[in-house]
């Protein structure tokens, strides 16, 4: 039996991660972050990374571990944005969409 890979919405929401199932919307699990503050999410393709109140986590995208917070000191308790290095499906050996239309389009004009 071939068993199909569940794929993943990742939500920040009133100081907290959740993670939906993106077929059905059923939760996954849900990783409380401590305060009352707006939780920024982002996905990199491999690594979680939530941020809340000045502070920032790395979750495990399978059941919500804190794998590492950083308090990040003296830097207030604002809204956090967060990137990364990580170019979108550079280590999936996935082109993206805009790259696929991009071939298509060389191979279809040559």
């Amino acid at each position: 039996m071939v068993r199909k890979e569940r794929h993943h919405l990742y939500v920040g929401i009133y100081n907290s991660v959740v993670a939906l199932d993106v077929r059905d919307g059923a939760e996954l699990w849900r990783t409380k972050l401590g305060g009352l503050a707006y939780v920024n999410v982002l996905w990199d393709g491999q690594e979680l990374f939530a941020a809340a109140k000045g502070e920032v986590f790395r979750l495990d995208p399978r059941n919500g571990e804190i794998l590492w917070h950083a308090r990040l000191k003296g830097l207030g308790t604002g809204s956090v944005t967060l990137a990364s290095t990580r170019a979108p499906g550079a280590d999936s050996g996935q082109l993206t969409a805009a790259e696929q239309r991009r071939q298509a389009a060389q191979h279809s004009s040559g």
